[in-house]
This record gives structure tokens, C-alpha cells and sequence, in this order.
């Protein structure tokens, strides 16, 4: 099973900090978040890990040789989903998805790795704690999930901040079934809605990951969900940086 980090956005409202480095190379508690993301890999035991990258792409390539690399070369263009496509010939023996803007330690992946579920995602039971004071990213930014047992129910942004169980982290697994599912569904959609308005995106391309998996949930597909109650931190604008800084090592 293969690690695939999805990092080809620039991260504009890092501001400053992304003007002539990666955002998931913005340091946090002595190290880039890039690393805290590959020493979680590691610690679980995923040593082939792929970096789906586009904005300055080749100082990610001389950094971390060890890397293989995907270039999203449209990614001005498009969002997250359509960017973890760009790592399909990768996916079929199974694996773990990471966004790039995250902080988070090995447990994480252990856990979604433990479970015997196709589709397994990684949420957040703390996070309402985390959005205290977070202006510039409110909770009705998150995506935010409704889970029973460890049965994903409903994920959205949409979702009321009282009715979530947590929030999804950006984490996820594959199985080599899960992930053939997930490319079915992807390609089915795809196909009809190329350049158009699909679900909340003006286009397709802008999609986010949540969207198709709410789409495949109402289709019938059976997702799992682990969780962690705290030991995480998205870090998506100057505030997240500045509250990451004062809470993770």
C-alpha cells in the first residue's frame, strides 16, 4: 500500500509564507509540515509514498529525491480531487491519501490502516475546540462529517456545526477495492460533467475529494470512519500558522 500526498496548490492565504516555497513546506515545531506528514507515514509503515505535486514542483523534486513525483501541471486550473487523479496508476494495490496543509502523527494512519474497511476515513472528534477563535476559517468552512457507530453517514461542509461528530481530516485509505470503487465513481461523474456545474463546484475540476464521497455515500457505497479526539491541525491561513505554532511540537 502506497502513501499519496496531494501538495500541488500553492496556498494563498498562507500569504507571505508560500511566495517562493511550497505550503507544506511552512515549518511548524522545527519541521516543514511535509515531514510531520512523511514521519506519520513512516511510523505506520508506509515506505513508498507518492507527492502530487504543482506549484513549484522541482524544489519539492531537489528536496526529497526519494519521492516519486506527479506532476499536476494544471493545477491553477483545478482542486483536490481532480489533483489525486493525477496519481491513478498508483492506486491499485491500495492507499492512503494526505492532504499537504495538515499536521498530524502516525496514530492517524495506523488507525486507518487497522481497519478492515475498503474506505476508511480519518476524522476529528475534537475540532469545535479547534475552531474557538478561528475567524478566518469558521466551522462552517470544515467538512464536517455525521458518522454512527463507524459508519459514515453524511459528509459536507453544510453539514450544522452541532449536528457533527467531527470533522475529516484529510485522511483516508483505499483498499485495492475501495480504491477501484472510488474510480468508478470518479470516471462515471467525470464523463458527464467535464467543464460543467457538478454538486456544489462551478466545475468539475473544482470539486472537492467530500463531494464525491457524499455522492458515492448516496449511492449506496459503505464508508468507515476512525477516530482521534484531538492530535491534529489544519493549517490553511496566517491564523491556523500562528495557532499551530503555540500548540503542536
Amino acid at each position: 500500500m502506497k502513501g499519496i500526498l496531494i501538495a500541488a496548490g500553492r496556498g494563498q492565504r498562507l500569504d507571505h509564507l508560500t511566495l517562493d516555497q511550497p505550503k507544506c513546506f511552512t515549518e511548524i515545531g522545527g519541521k516543514r509540515m511535509v515531514d510531520w506528514i512523511l514521519e506519520a507515514f513512516h511510523q505506520a509503515g508506509l515506505m513508498e509514498n507518492i507527492f502530487i505535486g504543482g506549484y513549484l514542483i522541482d524544489l519539492v523534486r531537489k528536496e526529497y529525491p526519494r519521492l516519486q513525483f506527479v506532476h499536476n501541471d494544471d493545477w491553477q486550473n483545478n482542486n483536490i480531487l481532480a489533483s489525486l487523479f493525477y496519481a491513478e496508476r498508483y492506486m491499485d494495490q491500495g492507499f492512503v491519501c494526505s492532504y499537504s496543509d495538515i499536521l498530524y502523527h502516525g496514530e492517524l494512519i495506523s488507525k486507518v490502516l487497522a481497519h478492515p474497511g475498503d474506505m476508511v476515513l480519518g476524522v476529528d472528534t475534537d475540532w469545535r475546540n479547534r475552531y474557538i477563535g478561528r475567524t478566518d476559517h469558521p466551522e462552517t468552512d470544515g467538512e464536517k462529517v455525521i458518522f454512527e457507530g463507524d459508519k459514515l453517514v453524511h459528509i459536507h461542509r453544510d453539514i450544522f456545526p452541532g449536528d457533527a461528530n467531527g470533522e475529516y481530516t484529510g485522511v483516508a485509505k483505499f483498499s485495492a477495492r475501495g480504491a477501484q470503487l472510488l474510480k468508478q465513481h470518479y470516471f462515471t461523474v467525470e464523463k458527464k460533467f467535464t467543464q460543467r456545474p457538478w454538486r456544489e463546484a462551478k466545475v468539475f475540476e473544482k470539486a472537492y475529494k467530500i463531494l464525491l464521497f457524499q455522492e458515492m455515500l448516496e449511492q449506496g457505497t459503505e464508508m468507515n470512519v476512525v477516530c482521534i479526539d484531538g492530535g491534529y491541525i489544519e493549517v490553511d491561513t496566517i491564523q491556523d500558522y500562528e495557532y499551530a505554532l503555540a500548540k503542536w511540537n
